[in-house]
């Protein structure tokens, strides 16, 4: 019979399996007493961009679970009869934090290893970066990641209305358009019909809109065409979008870099926040309970990646009668209680304007538009820009989850 610890050990691992969706590659589960959750994943040797693309994805899900401390995977090709075995033990001395492959039968076929952020890094509630640990990406200073843990709550319109303004200071904004499964930058920049040239040095040449250089999956595929990929294309996708493309030059380089990832927290946002050298993150919630529930996790997956969150923007916040009342249609005060909560500024509250919308539909962002509609955009720019100047300077705050 399980003892209590061993009771809750076991309850850990079954919300893990949960987290995951057990799956049928995931052959255990098994959690210690120090709250590490070791998981052992049947992969193909012969593909190891997929093997990582899912060690990635299962760590990611498998930390943000309440009670687990540290994630530990094990990659075997070989399948195991029995789907919740007690999953193997390191042997002493091994690393930790690390991806483990063990010998799990007499003549296993091993996965190569992948990389893993430190311990450090993964400790909750304190984001410090490890200065150096990711390479900067030439001709780009900053990296500006906007997100979601919920679809449907104006992330992209934040985005694109956040670089039009920043650009419309005199900075030199960069925009990516890393939904993959859902591009809509080209929609509401006025640019679907444009194709990126190749440049002599075979890269890419973004898209000049709104005095911004933009890229898209959009800009690269069929409209019309679903984007059934998995988590390696994605990557793949993503990281020749940062990396082959003249975003800049090392002695003319972009300010800033604003990434437009997808709602929640699976591959494409795993990869950017373990890969790429982002400077800070913004989240993008609605008041409503639905959408706070889901910031939580959000903020807990940039934090475990040690990427600083600068802040949280409301949207939808209130619509405004021709008599001046406002009415909180979405609730009211959601935003900056979740704030609040988790340490960091609420750095914006945009209103529901027909203006807004018209403007996304039309191909020119409201930041640019007449002053009242782009007032809350100005703003915001202003406070993401001095955020980010702040980091470079001093330690980001630090987010603090509370039971």
């Amino acid at each position: 019979m399980f003892g209590s610890k061993g009771k809750t050990r076991q309850k850990q691992a079954d919300a893990v399996m949960k987290a995951l969706g057990s799956p049928a590659w995931l052959e255990s589960v098994s959690v210690d007493e120090n709250g590490r959750a070791v998981l052992v994943i049947e992969a193909d040797p012969a593909d190891t961009a997929a093997a990582e693309a899912l060690r990635m994805e299962a760590e990611g899900k498998a930390g943000l679970v309440p009670g687990i401390e540290k994630v530990t995977t094990v990659l075997t090709a070989v399948r195991h009869n029995h789907s919740h075995s007690p999953a193997p033990v390191a042997p002493k001395g091994q690393p930790k934090g690390r991806t483990e492959l063990l010998n799990l039968t007499p003549s296993p076929r091993r996965v190569q290893k992948g990389a893993r952020l430190s311990d450090e890094a993964m400790q909750q509630g304190a984001p410090q970066r490890q200065q150096g640990s990711i390479a900067k990406i030439p001709g780009i200073s900053r990296i500006l990641v906007v997100a979601s843990a919920k679809g449907g709550v104006g992330k992209s319109t934040v985005s694109v209305n956040l670089a039009a303004a920043l650009a419309k200071t005199g900075m030199k904004v960069g925009l990516l358009d890393a939904d993959i499964y859902g591009p809509s930058i080209p929609t509401m920049l006025g640019t679907q019909g444009a194709e990126p040239k190749g440049s002599k040095n075979k890269k890419l040449i973004p898209v000049e809109a709104h005095g911004m250089k933009t890229l898209s999956i959009g800009y690269l595929s069929d409209p019309d065409a679903p984007m059934i990929w998995r988590g390696p294309i994605v990557m793949s996708a993503i990281t020749q979008m940062l990396n082959d493309a003249e975003w800049g030059t090392p002695e003319d380089p972009l300010d800033v870099l604003v990434i437009d990832t997808p709602p929640g927290t699976g591959d494409a946002q795993l990869t950017i926040a373990q890969k790429v050298p982002v400077t800070a993150a913004l989240i993008v919630t609605t008041p409503q309970e639905v959408a706070l529930a889901d910031v939580r996790r959000g903020a807990a997956m940039f934090t475990k990646t040690a990427v600083p969150v600068i802040g949280l923007v409301e949207t939808m916040s209130y619509f405004q009668d021709p008599a001046g009342q406002k009415h909180y249609l979405m609730g009211h005060g959601g935003g900056k209680r979740m704030a609040d909560a988790l340490g960091i500024p609420l750095l914006a509250e945009v209103p529901m304007l027909q203006a807004i919308r018209e403007g996304g539909d039309a191909g020119v962002p409201a930041a640019i538009g007449d002053e009242e509609t782009a007032k809350a955009f100005h703003e915001l720019a202003r406070k993401v820009a001095i955020g980010l100047d702040t980091l470079e300077t001093k330690a980001p705050p630090e987010i603090v989850f509370e039971d």
